[in-house]
């Protein structure tokens, strides 16, 4: 993968707390609505069989990569499972270092400063800044003053009102959760509609510029 997938396809969809058997009705309607970059987060039940049915079912359409990647033994499990892209929560420099001697791209997450310019200097392609909903656009707009070469993904508290924001203020793109993928066991055909309509929703304030 290359940043350009980021920068193009803007938002990662995050799956968490899904069942396996929902997974693929689940990727499909994302696909159909246009989304293209899927995080299955590992502390979800059966994910790395999800990562593996998935990224083979979705091969050159989607890109599936692993999210709560704490250890560099997850990381390893993951990339062998599939995944695409590998996300931290946290800067682990020893899990940025096993992702990238694996080729695969990297997303570390941190929050402050110094942890941002530690898992980029460390091999981060992006760095995931948690909980951007809490700390608010403004604070991606002061990130860029002294660290405008760092691409960024907010995630947590994004949603339909405040996505366009963050874009706008510097974001590469958008770890997106609940907002579009309820974390549920034993999906229903509403859901899949309501699943739809956020997907779309979603799709169109993040391309609509």
């Amino acid at each position: 993968m290359k940043i350009e997938h980021f920068k193009e396809h803007k938002i990662i969809s995050i799956v968490r707390g899904i069942a396996l058997e929902d997974a693929e009705q689940i990727f499909q309607t994302l696909y159909e609505e246009g989304i293209r970059l899927i995080e299955v987060t590992l502390n979800t039940e059966s994910a790395l069989t999800m990562i593996n049915e998935m990224s083979r079912k979705f091969e050159g359409r989607m890109f599936v990569g692993a999210g709560t990647v704490l250890t560099p033994e997850m990381a390893d499990q993951a990339i062998e499972a599939g995944a695409k892209f590998v996300l931290t929560p946290t800067v682990n420099v020893e899990t940025i270092h096993t992702v990238k001697r694996a080729g695969v791209f990297c997303i570390a997450g941190a929050l402050t400063p110094t942890e941002i310019l530690t898992a980029y200097e460390n091999g981060a392609d992006l760095v995931k800044i948690f909980p951007a909903g809490t700390m608010g656009v403004n604070y991606i707009k002061d990130l860029k003053g002294p660290l405008p070469q760092i691409p960024t993904v907010p995630t947590g508290g994004i949603d339909i009102t405040n996505a366009s924001e963050f874009l706008s203020a510097g974001a590469t793109a958008l770890g997106v959760g609940s907002s579009i993928v309820k974390g549920k066991k034993g999906y229903k055909e509403e859901d899949f509609t309501e699943l739809r309509e956020k997907a779309r929703r979603f799709y169109q304030v993040c391309h609509e510029n």
